[in-house]
């Protein structure tokens, strides 16, 4: 975060343009790098082909004159004597010439010759620096007739700036993102994302909610109108993908952290405030995910019972205006929607504390305009659906049962028989006018929290290590005392830290 900060605001990276323009043979271009480059070891090689022609032309001249001193050394009682004949300068540099076939530089340069130069140890000094300066010749010719050796020079000449100039690269150079994705700049950590009746919707961190011992009265979690209740509590992770389901079966997706982040009091943000929803629309499930491109299907249930699976991949293009996600019946709403893989099974609860567990893979994957198929029949007309799990067969964990009164317990999951889908499975839970209905049914493996809120917008949260183990067909103990015109509306599981 604090990289990301320092990136963001301060000059620790810096992104700047270069316009390649440049006088290429008398008239401007825009250069690739490419071209530039080419341009660049053109010139490069024009550098080194004059550089050579003049070392060449001055080792010649050199050369040359050391014949000349080579010739004057071969015949030296002559030269001498001809020189002392002659009556000035001008006239025996002519005689010279004439004598020895010399040019006039040759002849300068014996007249200009010291007479220690006559000695035998100057001779093979003099024939040293001429066979060195024919190699130096030889070398010369070679780069310039041949296009290999002239590349092979430069590229010995950019090597020894290399070795002279160059050091370490102090900094990175990469593709520069002209901005930041915003989730660079967001903390992942967990989210209590709170939503009511009315759709006012709001997130605040998980810290927010200390764990607090059962039987708790819990903290305020957000004022609502008189008329408002709290429906959902749903916990995610920052950086996730929310997805939310509307009572009218489509889909819309938001990252947790485009939620309005408020205290525990504040109300929220009216969610069509968020999404484009219709004038009847409201929120009616929720789901996190990270990526709509990965494996699996997404579990649907509804408060009928109808259940229905879809592949996760035919949500990837949801964008703005959201998705079809299933087709509901008239008068029927969603109640639960889960990732699942193919040899999962489901589990679907009723307010009347039954439940039924059966494999995932009788209900056929089907598309997403879709109604599903039964999943459970109820035992009372006035029954209906209110959870949804799904669990890995063989798991070993417990289902998790909390009344609208607030009390809860723990069953292991052995005790659920695998049944074909469409019975009207066992019961769950012992309902009565004490404890309540059955108000959520939650996976839980014994190290998590459990966090539950009350429809007045209370919110407690607790761990499950606390709520005791008792069989399918009892009440439980208490987890949250709630005043008498209150109860519980939605619980989740938040996962244990690891």
């Amino acid at each position: 975060m604090v990289l990301n900060q320092l990136y963001k605001h301060t000059a620790l990276q810096t992104s700047f343009t270069v316009n390649l323009l440049a006088i290429v043979d008398g008239e401007p271009k825009v250069l690739s790098l490419l071209d530039l480059m080419r341009h660049y070891l053109d010139h490069r090689k024009e550098v080194v082909r004059r550089r050579s022609l003049f070392e060449l032309r001055k080792a010649e001249e050199r050369a040359h004159v050391l014949e000349g001193l080579l010739i004057a050394l071969d015949h030296i009682d002559e030269v001498i004597a001809l020189i002392r004949g002659s009556e000035d300068a001008p006239k025996a540099r002519i005689a010279l010439m004439e004598r020895f076939g010399l040019s006039e530089a040759q002849a300068q340069a014996i007249l200009d010759m010291r007479l220690q130069r006559l000695v035998a140890l100057e001779r093979e000094k003099l024939l040293e620096e001429y066979r060195g300066l024919m190699e130096e010749i030889a070398r010369l010719k070679a780069i310039l007739e041949d296009e290999a050796r002239l590349l092979a020079e430069v590229k010995a000449d950019l090597l020894r700036v290399k070795e002279k100039y160059g050091d370490a690269r102090r900094t990175l150079i990469t593709e520069f993102e002209e901005t930041f994705n915003p989730e660079d700049l967001i903390e992942d950590e967990p989210m209590v994302i709170t939503l009511t009746a009315q759709g006012f919707l709001k997130r605040l961190p998980l810290e927010s909610y200390r764990a607090q011992g059962r039987g708790g009265k819990g903290l305020l979690a957000g004022r609502t109108k008189e008329e408002d209740e709290a429906t959902h509590v749903f916990v995610a992770d920052a950086h996730d993908d929310l997805l939310l389901f509307t009572n009218r079966g489509r889909v819309y997706r938001l990252k947790v952290y485009e939620l309005p982040e408020m205290g525990r009091q504040a109300r929220g943000v009216h969610v069509k405030s968020l999404l484009p929803l219709a004038e009847d629309e409201e929120v009616a499930a929720l789901l996190s995910v990270r990526g709509l491109d990965q494996e699996g299907y997404l579990v649907f249930a509804t408060e009928r019972g109808l259940v229905k699976r879809t592949a996760l991949k035919e949500y990837q293009n949801l964008g703005q205006a959201g998705l079809i996600a299933i087709r509901l019946q008239e008068g029927d709403r969603l109640v639960g929607v889960a990732l699942s893989d193919p040899e999962d099974e489901a589990i679907l609860a009723t307010q009347e504390g039954q439940a039924i567990r059966f494999p995932l893979e009788e209900v056929r994957a089907t598309g997403r305009d879709t109604q599903g198929v039964i999943g459970v029949r109820f035992k009372k007309p006035e029954d209906r659906v209110v959870s949804l799990v799904v669990v890995k067969p063989g798991e070993m964990v417990d289902l998790l049962s909390v009344s609208t009164r607030g009390y809860g317990k723990r069953t292991p999951l052995s005790e659920y028989p695998l049944q074909g889908r469409g019975g009207m499975g066992v019961i769950t839970y012992a309902v009565s006018t004490k404890v309540g209905r059955l108000a959520a049914l939650l996976k839980v493996r014994g190290g998590e929290d459990l966090l539950v809120l009350s429809r007045r917008g209370l919110a407690i949260r607790t761990p499950v290590a606390e709520i005791r183990q008792y069989s399918r067909a009892t009440a439980g103990v208490r987890v949250m005392n709630l005043p008498e015109d209150d109860e519980v509306a939605s619980a989740f599981v938040v996962e244990e830290e690891k």
